[in-house]
Parts: structure tokens; sequence; C-alpha cells
């Protein structure tokens, strides 16, 4: 897949091949990974059921700690957020229900003498992914309430982020539609990295395809049958919103 990323990606900036070109071949690999990790953040498109055990005891928990799986066989590499939390209970699950940071602190944290027990809720606290795939220490994290009495195995609905691409048999995660966005959010950040001016109005000119493609992408991932209960879909009554409705009589 990454060759495929690079002979698009150069098509659009135009690149003749050596002993010429425009961009190295590892400078166009860094920005297509770049792009790569901003799409899946920003369409939220790789999803994984993560696995994390609890601690009896213990409240806070980093996503770094999260198991989505081995990212050479998924080709995913770490969490940017979570989306809902349960755990198993006899042939089912029992849902975690989630709480904003504040209302959290408030009624779950503000309690001298917690009593431990299953969780019943949680919070996101600190912001960030696992920082997996930067070599960061940071970590995003997420509190339970009560601390669990029991070694709880938690299954997370996560939003991840890819590994990078470093050869073409690389797993890519990013799923089909999306990937055809890449090249145009690669080829942007190339653009943009010649600080001219004529470089910088024909980088907005492909973000702005990037914007389309991303868009089209969503539109065709969500059912024609109650499209808008589904993230990031428009919202079916924006014309009435903004005063656009067709006119009547």
């Amino acid at each position: 897949m990454l060759n495929q990323y690079l002979l698009q990606t150069q098509q659009l900036l135009q690149n003749p091949a050596a002993p010429s070109p425009l961009y190295a071949t590892s400078d166009l690999t860094g920005w297509i990974n770049m792009a790569r990790g901003q799409l899946a953040g920003e369409g939220e498109c790789i999803r994984a059921i993560g696995t994390i055990p609890t601690v009896i005891g213990q409240r806070a928990y980093n996503f770094s700690s999260i198991n989505v799986g081995v990212a050479a066989t998924t080709g995913v590499q770490g969490v940017i957020h979570v989306r809902s939390v349960r755990y198993a209970v006899g042939d089912g699950f029992q849902r975690v229900e989630s709480r904003a940071w504040p209302w959290f602190e408030l009624f779950s944290l503000n309690n001298p003498e917690p009593q431990t027990g299953s969780p019943v809720e949680w919070s996101q606290f600190a912001q960030g992914s696992s920082g997996q795939s930067t070599g960061s220490g940071a970590s995003g994290s997420f509190y339970l309430d009560p601390p669990p009495d029991l070694v709880y195995v938690l299954s997370c609905d996560c939003v991840c982020y890819p590994q990078k691409l470093a050869a073409d048999g690389d797993v890519e995660a990013i799923p089909f539609l999306w990937t055809d966005a890449a090249p145009f959010f690669a080829a942007y950040l190339a653009l943009m990295s010649a600080q001219t001016n004529a470089r910088i109005a024909d980088a907005e000119r492909l973000f702005g395809q990037y914007k389309t493609f991303m868009g089209r992408a969503r539109q065709f991932a969500n059912p024609s049958v109650l499209r808008s209960q589904y993230e990031q879909a428009l919202d079916p009554t924006l014309t009435s919103k903004l005063g656009l409705q067709k006119a009547t009589g």
C-alpha cells in the first residue's frame, strides 16, 4: 500500500523521477504517515474492541495499556480515544456509563471513603493517544468508579490510529474509501513545506480535495436508511436551520 500512496502523491505533485526529484521518497513517506494519522483521527474510521484488565482498588488506566492486537497483523498501532466501556457478566456484558469529567470529579471522586465494587461509571481524563507510534510517554487515560473490587476485563470500543508504513507489505488499517483521501493530505503537506505563495495556494486546493474525499468516504460508509443516526453525518435539518428551505406556494 505504501508504494501506491507514494505513486499517487507523486502524481499529485507532478514529482519528476530521479535524478532530479523535487521531494525525496523518505520525506514523502513521512508526510504520508502524518496524513494517515490525521485522517484516522478526523474520520474516526479505524475501530477496534480493546481489552484491559482492572486492578483491585485502582481507578486510573492509561490508553497505552489497552490491548488492541498486534500492529504487524492488524495495522492498528494504538488508541486515540475510548467511546464506550463494558465488562463481561455471565453470557453477556454490562455497560459502564460514561460521564463528563467535571460531573465525574464532583459526584464520583468527591468521596473520602470510597467503597470498592463492580465498575458503574467511567470518564476520560488525560487527553491524547496511547503514544506508542511516536515514542512519547504521554497517554490518554480514564477513571473508573467505584474502584474495582475484582479483576474485571474491560472491553473498550476504541477509535485507533494506524501503524506507520515503512514497507509496501505493511498492513494498512485505514479502510477504503478513506485511503483515497490520504495522498491529497500528503501532497498538501509537501507543498506547504515549500513556503512559497504559489505552492501554498496549490496546497490549499489539494487540502480542499482532501476534505471532499473525506466527506464522500463518510457519506458512503453511512447507510441510506436512518443515515442521521451515525457519526459525522450531515444534519438533515441544516437547510431549515440556516433558512435555506425552498419557498412554497
